[in-house]
């Protein structure tokens, strides 16, 4: 609850105002937990997608498949087995909010085609300027962030250090599952 003073040459008004805080997750990982802040100020669209999946239970039991040392780690759409989730239908990129695919962010993963994120996102281990938007075409529209890790960042870098390798069609999959056990708001 913050409180806010109006004064003029008239009048002196005093309001309490209750803004609302963004949400938070939290990311219960078989290597520790993550919490996340979610920025549903500057990401509206992605925020309420993200949240969807999570109060489904959508995110329950599926692995980070993809990670790079030096530059993020992705989930939310493979079980165990490699097998996809089928999931909703894909959003709008809010790539041009303002927000940067700096350490630490999370923002959601697509295909090529700027406006085919569903489920799938990743943490940014370190700045990456290049994921950023640029401009509307379809190789500089850039990666919607949407959330900052706020505490658990050395879970992430636990996570970056597992030992990696192929797996059919599939680089970079942790050779020992990395499972989100559970992602949920915080209360």
């Amino acid at each position: 609850m913050k409180k806010i003073v109006f004064i003029s040459s008239l009048f002196c008004v005093s309001l309490n105002i209750a803004f609302a805080a963004n949400p938070k997750i939290v990311m219960d990982t078989s290597h520790g937990s993550i919490e996340i802040e979610l920025f549903q100020d500057k990401a509206p669209v992605t925020v309420a997608n993200f949240l969807k999946y999570v109060d489904e239970k959508f995110y329950d039991n599926t692995i980070f498949h993809r990670v790079i040392t030096n530059f993020m780690i992705q989930g939310g759409g493979f079980d165990e087995k490699m097998q996809e989730k089928k999931t909703h239908d894909p959003i709008q990129n809010e790539a041009t909010n303002g927000l940067k695919n700096e350490a630490a962010t999370l923002a959601m993963a697509r295909t090529s085609e700027p406006h085919s994120a569903s489920a799938q996102f990743f943490i940014n281990i370190v700045d990456n300027a290049f994921l950023n938007h640029q401009n509307t075409s379809t190789a500089g529209f850039g990666y919607a962030v949407f959330g900052k890790v706020t505490q658990g960042m050395h879970v992430v870098n636990r996570i970056k250090m597992v030992k990696t390798g192929n797996l059919n069609r599939h680089s970079d999959v942790p050779m020992d599952s990395v499972v989100i056990k559970s992602l949920r708001r915080k209360k």
